[in-house]
């Protein structure tokens, strides 16, 4: 008794159903392929668990054909009670209260692994008991293969299976193993040292485990097998072709990388490379993991340097492919946009590689909606239409339909969220850490992190090198200790001495650190962007707005860049009162407008004051804006305000002042040796008045929102002292030194004694984040299982695990009424609801949620109802007297006095 055959694996709605068995092999089957001899990660493997590739793969397919066998388990199989009289039948009282992944695990601890070599009389298989225990970890992988480890400890096996249940179990093991382990030595399996190195690469065998999964699993219906044949027959003739046929539609084969051809090959429009992009093109490269620490001023080609250095290390064999990490998905679609006409030429003709866009909100990109399942042209160079081989982004329909694969492709783009659920407990973090191996990992803006995404970071590093990678991390600037904590972390992850930094002040500065490579390199850059920049100060908003009306008059564009959307929005409503400044010359530019408008507004933005913008555009323009036009954003502002920030915020500020080279009314010379004629810039940051002695209100008084946000008002202060002293911004002579004096050890003596209470409990806040940080991220050194993350609670879906540390906020859905029925507030027909969403802190929308009138409640309910799209967010009718909540071209806010929020 006990055939295997009577278990279903696979059903559907109407009724057809795969065998249990064949669903098993089909999984494997996936397996099989994904681990070829020739394949980079199989090689990689290899190297690092010392063995050969054809032990790795069979031993490795057999344990995937185990992966199911939790399903073997009545109480699974009572979900679907009436598929079959020739399936086991339910049986009450055996209720599925524990998931088949678990139950798996526990089948194999209570039933299989005791058996000692022994299924059934008369039937042995050449596996000894010791080699059976030695099987556990990896039955913990496999049976793992919906994303989370197995629970380890259950309640009875008896409550789930039955002894027919038992006895089909293990004669499945023994079929397998008949047909999968032959003339393999599993002596290994036992070996200590083997048993270590397996924990550390346990989480790429798992992320390999998911994505056989979900392949093995995308069987037609029409595909389905319910009739009884020989395992072997069924592996030889349909498990493996019908692998061959999915790996094909999932478009997974590694794609070819071409040889380096020089960084004009790779960005045609560079007619001059800077010399961070010349040096990127000749330093010397292997086929180790490597890291990259880019320094450089505003405008010194940073980007491109860094996917030059990635085609060459491709070339050499160190990476199988790319993932660029931004801090937004705005800076991460201005980057999936600046890729998407270069990253083709990193890769051979035979095969279109795929670009993928991962973030929450990529669906809302047109360029990325338009780049999915692009048909594959014919002909001659290779497919492309002729003089646009890099012109366009391509990703498979297969990769795009979920972020968790996005890092699967040959080019991923994203937020750096994406990269560091790999290391937090969140379902499918082992396919994301899978995706990212072998991968170039390029961290752009990586100054613009708190302390908790920073040690997250250094986590990602470690166990990114530890797994092959190398990675690229770009900056304006970074104190020594954090550029320090980064090498430190690659190092431990490579297994290589950890580095001892040099107190260089050189800048530009690139580091560069590998197994056996140890540098700090300075930089030379171009004249036109070796910019400096004078400071002044503004002592109140008054002086502010007397200043920008003075430069509107003399048809300048001018930016304030505000540290509170409040404080922005104050400014936007005083200006607008102005009789000198026209409204259409004036906008605002924050976070708290709905996608709609965020999108029209940041497109305008870009328009007036972007690289093509001319002086009709710009003349007497003026834009409010919070952080949102910090990063990645090409924007060129004659004149350039700010409230007092942290230092390494106004040097990234002030990138946004004299960006381009222009002639006196503000259009573009692009002519080689062009100078601009525009006045010399000076950078105008409102602050309080400077003192020696300040008292605690120093700050509060004047900017009290600036406060709320950046709460280390010690460290403002010394922003203020070293700009008094040094008097201007110049990256390539002072930007060390600027860092230093805010953000050394040694700098923090200096801080007034009224100010240390203040800064002092900045930095408990801080040190609480990277305590945090430290708890919610995996101990991957114990190997893929529950202990993993015993120090964070547990495993879950990734949408509890906070990639950020953040004030709760909710999503708000905004709804109007149209001749009688409520509608999405964006007249659009693609994604109405989602360009109708904005973000709000959740104590704003629980004050605003008691203003809904009562009558109106009942309505929502109702469209709640209808749309699937709200059916987790919130929803606001912008009706009666909640229609000052909201404007257009303001943005949110309370209809009340404006409580000052960080952007």
């Amino acid at each position: 008794m006990g055939s295997y055959f009577w278990y279903w694996g696979k059903s559907s709605d109407d009724g057809r159903y795969h065998l249990l068995p064949y669903h098993c092999l089909d999984v494997a089957a996936v397996g099989w392929l994904l681990l070829a001899p020739d394949k980079p990660v199989t090689k990689w493997l290899c190297s690092k668990l010392g063995v050969s590739a054809e032990w790795l793969r069979q031993w490795f397919v057999f344990c995937l054909a185990l992966h199911d066998i939790g399903k073997f388990a009545t109480a699974f199989q009572g979900l679907k009670p009436n598929l079959s009289e020739h399936l086991v039948p339910a049986v009450q009282g055996m209720p599925y209260n524990e998931r088949h992944d678990s139950l798996g695990f526990l089948l194999w601890q209570k039933v299989v692994k005791p058996l000692g070599g022994t299924l059934e009389p008369g039937q042995k298989i050449d596996i000894s008991a010791k080699q059976l225990r030695a099987f556990e970890p990896w039955l913990k992988i496999v049976t793992g293969h919906h994303g989370i480890p197995p629970k380890e400890v259950l309640n009875r096996h008896q409550d789930f299976f039955t002894e027919n249940d038992e006895q089909a179990a293990k004669n499945f093991f023994l079929g397998v193993s008949h047909l999968l382990l032959n003339d393999i030595n599993l002596d290994i399996l036992a070996n200590k040292q083997f048993k270590k190195k397996l924990q550390q690469y346990s989480w790429v065998l798992a992320g390999i485990t998911v994505l056989a999964d979900w392949q093995g699993s995308s069987l037609l219906e029409d595909q389905y097998r319910s009739d009884e044949i020989p395992l072997s027959e069924y592996w030889f003739k349909k498990a493996l072709p019908q692998a061959k046929q999915i790996a094909v539609a999932a478009n997974l084969t590694p794609t070819a990388c071409a040889p380096f051809a020089g960084i004009h090959h790779l960005f045609p429009f560079i007619k001059q490379p800077t010399p961070l992009q010349e040096w990127s093109t000749s330093v010397d490269v292997n086929d180790q993991p490597q890291l990259f620490i880019f320094e450089d001023v505003t405008g010194a080609g940073k980007t491109e340097a860094a996917m030059t250095l990635c085609h060459r290390l491709l070339a050499a064999g160190a990476a199988d492919g790319v993932y660029a990490g931004l801090p937004t998905m705005a800076t991460a679609n201005a980057m999936y946009l600046r890729l998407g006409k270069a990253y083709r030429r990193l890769f051979g003709s035979e095969k279109k590689p795929s670009l993928v866009l991962a973030h929450g909100a990529r669906h809302l990109s047109d360029a990325f909606r338009e780049s999915v399942g692009l048909p594959d042209n014919t002909g001659e160079n290779g497919g492309y239409a002729k003089g646009e081989s890099s012109g366009e982004a391509y990703c498979h329909a297969w990769l795009a339909d979920s972020r968790k694969k996005a890092l699967l492709a040959e080019v991923g783009v994203g937020t750096l969220d994406q990269a560091l659920l790999s290391i937090l407990p969140a379902r499918h973090q082992s396919l994301r850490l899978l995706g990212l191996s072998r991968k170039i990992l390029l961290v752009d803006e990586v100054h613009a992190y708190d302390p908790y995404m920073n040690l997250l970071l250094q986590t990602l590093l470690q166990a990114h090198a530890a797994n092959g990678g190398s990675a690229i991390l770009l900056s304006a600037t970074l104190p020594n200790a954090m550029r320090e904590d980064y090498v430190q972390a690659f190092c431990a992850g490579v297994g290589c001495e950890a580095r001892v930094l040099s107190e260089n002040a050189d800048y530009p500065l690139v580091t560069h650190v590998a197994p056996n490579v140890f540098s700090e390199v300075a930089i030379e850059t171009r004249k036109e962007v070796a910019r400096s920049t004078a400071i002044d100060w503004l002592k109140s908003e008054q002086e502010a707005l007397e200043l920008i009306r003075e430069q509107v008059e003399h048809g300048r564009c001018v930016c304030w860049i505000r540290n509170t959307v409040g404080d922005a929005r104050t400014a936007f409503d005083v200006l607008s009162c102005c009789e000198w400044l026209k409204t259409e010359r004036l906008s605002l530019f924050h976070s708290r407008f709905a996608m709609i408008d965020r999108q029209r507004i940041e497109n305008e933005t870009l328009a007036f004051f972007g690289k093509d913008s001319d002086a009709e555009m710009r003349c007497g323009r003026v834009l409010v804006a919070t952080q949102v036009v910090e990063q990645s954003l090409d924007l060129d502002f004659d004149v350039l305000i700010s409230d007092l920030a942290p230092i390494d915020l106004l040097i990234q500020r002030v990138g946004r002042e004299h960006r381009h080279i222009r002639d006196e009314g503000g259009n573009r010379k692009r002519e080689k040796g062009a100078t601009d004629r525009r006045e010399p810039p000076v950078f105008y940051i409102l602050a309080p008045e400077p003192s020696e002695a300040p008292e605690e209100t120093w700050l509060k008084d004047v900017l009290p929102g600036t406060q709320a946000v950046y709460r280390h008002v010690g460290q403002l202060w010394l922003t203020q002292q070293i700009l008094l002293k040094e008097q201007v911004i110049a990256p390539m002579n002072n930007s060390r030194t600027l860092i230093e004096e805010v953000f050394g050890e040694e700098a923090q003596d200096h801080i007034p004694e009224a100010l240390r209470g203040l800064s002092w409990e900045a930095e408990g806040d801080a040190g609480g984040k990277r305590g945090i940080a430290r708890l919610n991220r995996l101990d991957l050194s114990k190997g893929y299982s529950r202990r993993s993350a015993e120090d964070s609670g547990g495993w879950d879906e990734d949408t509890n695990i906070p990639t950020r540390l953040s004030e709760p906020t909710v999503d708000v859905a905004l709804v109007v009424e149209i001749n009688g029925p409520l509608q999405p507030y964006a007249p659009v027909k693609r994604y109405p609801w989602d360009m109708s969403m904005l973000s709000l802190p959740k104590r704003e929308w629980e004050d605003v949620r008691k203003r809904i009138p009562q009558q109106w409640q009942s309505r929502i309910d109702e469209l709640r109802e209808k749309e699937k799209a709200l059916t987790w967010v919130e929803v606001l009718p912008l009706v009666d007297g909640l229609l000052p909540c909201y404007d257009k071209d303001k943005g949110w806010s309370l209809n009340k006095e404006v409580k000052r929020e960080s952007d």
